[in-house]
């Protein structure tokens, strides 16, 4: 007779849920350091059969109309969703704080309202009646349109009962707590009751219900991991307390792509969707001046015409020349002034150098390389580059301007935008083909760096209205 297993105490990672039998100061499942606890008795017995909450089907039988996708009015957020809010969805957005999250989801219920249903907004870090004055600082206030202050899951749950709401927004699930766990607001083990909860309520009554996260000083979202896995949607909320600009990413998105991007721009009178926001990241000057080159990006789906400029000057401090980034990879930047030295000749080992971007877009991608380097060579040898010309290129540690994707999507939205010359990797020349018809953008192909840096002769002969440097016609 096999004798039954003792009872004895289980450990379990309060960040990933791994459970295992004894202590241990490191998850072995998700690597993190002092997560294990003590999770009380346990009997290790074999699991039995058990009820089932519905038969299986066969996949063909099951229908796809609860999936269906419904548009928040908001085209921005609606772009980065898939289409809009799908009933009984969870959606977890997270933000630094005082980037707008709870404007942005005060304009979405508002929208929600507006379109025939009703919203409920459950506030545990603001009273009433400051959500009350923002509502009507963005003209959000509506009848359908319902607001309650609490702090505890209970009456959460309650307030949802009488309400009976399509869209749950609850700001935020760190300032929710459940009685019946025994720890503090915003702990481990009461984000994941608490988040448990509401998604059983979500997915049972399908409402599209949106958690608030707070993050971490890391950019991450604070609480356990286990939260992301749970949701059906994760985006995270990005902006500088110095720019207007808002940018909404997915990381995860069951219903749609998990690459897309949504622009906004914060008003005074709210956050407003940018459907094109390229203009924002170019200067309005006239004339062209040292120290700048644009190239295009491509943030999810999305191109976007971005300027760098870049200033260098000799250092003064007499000790090591000094490295300033904003809004760019600074590891790429100073590979790129290494590989300007190298393969390019230029004197930039005993000069300060300062790189950025307009409008506080980032800038992180590979593709801007070739940008980069050519606005850093430009300020070296105080040679302007034509407002009319963009460069698009990854550049390698040995000098090489690699290929990049979506270049005819690019090459489209910077000839939309009325550039008419673009420098290139001369691997691409031959297979551009742009998405669609219009405007032919000439091209200036480049191998290396050299030749990216030969052609800022060239272009001085344009702006003096000499000769054209040698093109070839792409129609986009």
């Amino acid at each position: 007779m096999t004798k039954p297993a003792k009872a004895g105490p289980s450990f379990r990672c309060t960040e990933c849920g791994t459970t295992s039998l004894r202590w241990v100061g490191r998850c072995p499942e998700c690597q993190a350091w002092g997560t294990v606890v003590e999770s009380g008795a346990a009997l290790r017995k074999p699991a039995t059969p058990g009820p089932v909450s519905a038969s299986a089907r066969p996949m063909g039988e099951i229908s796809v109309e609860d999936a269906h996708a419904r548009a928040t009015g908001v085209e921005e957020l609606d772009r980065v969703l898939g289409g809009g809010l799908v009933p009984g969805s969870v959606v977890l957005l997270a933000g630094e704080p005082g980037v707008g999250k709870s404007t942005l989801l005060l304009e979405v219920a508002h929208r929600f309202a507006v379109g025939g249903g009703r919203a409920l907004i459950v506030t545990g870090e603001e009273s009433p009646a400051q959500v009350r004055l923002r509502a009507e600082r963005i003209k959000a206030v509506h009848p359908e349109l319902y607001l309650a202050a609490e702090n505890d899951l209970g009456a959460v749950l309650t307030h949802v009962d009488q309400v009976g709401p399509g869209l749950l927004v609850v700001d935020s699930v760190q300032t929710i707590s459940n009685s019946a766990v025994d720890s503090g607001a915003g702990g481990v083990p009461q984000i994941r009751a608490v988040a448990a909860a509401l998604i059983g309520v979500a997915k049972e009554r399908g409402i599209a219900t949106v958690l608030v996260g707070h993050v971490t000083k890391d950019g991450g979202i604070a609480g356990p991991r286990v939260l992301e896995h749970l949701v059906d949607v994760v985006l995270h909320f990005e902006g500088d307390r110095h720019s207007s600009l808002r940018l909404v990413r997915a990381t995860k998105n069951r219903f749609g792509a998990a690459d897309e991007v949504g622009c906004f721009e914060m008003q005074e009178d709210g956050i407003v969707g940018l459907s094109d926001p390229s203009g924002l990241f170019l200067s309005d000057r006239k004339e062209a001046v040292p120290g700048t080159c644009v190239t295009v990006t491509v943030e999810g789906r999305r191109s976007m015409v971005t300027e760098v400029q870049a200033l260098a000057n000799y250092s003064t401090s007499g000790g090591s020349p000094r490295r300033a980034v904003s809004n760019l990879d600074s590891a790429r930047v100073a590979m790129l002034i290494a590989v300007l030295q190298r393969h390019g000749g230029l004197p930039l080992g005993d000069q300060d150098v300062y790189a950025a971007t307009v409008g506080g877009i980032a800038a992180h991608e590979p593709a801007a390389d070739l940008g980069i380097a050519i606005a850093l060579a430009s300020a070296v040898r105080n040679v302007p580059i034509p407002a009319t010309v963009c460069a698009i290129g990854e550049v390698s540690l040995s000098g090489d301007v690699r290929r990049v994707p979506h270049l005819g999507r690019r090459l489209a939205e910077a000839s939309r935008l009325g550039f008419t010359t673009a420098l290139i990797p001369a691997s691409h020349v031959g297979d551009v083909v742009a998405p669609s018809a219009g405007e032919a953008i000439h091209v200036v192909p480049v191998a290396n760096i050299g030749e990216a840096l030969t052609s800022l002769g060239d272009f001085q002969t344009m702006i003096n209205g000499v000769r054209r440097p040698a093109l070839r016609p792409v129609r986009t």
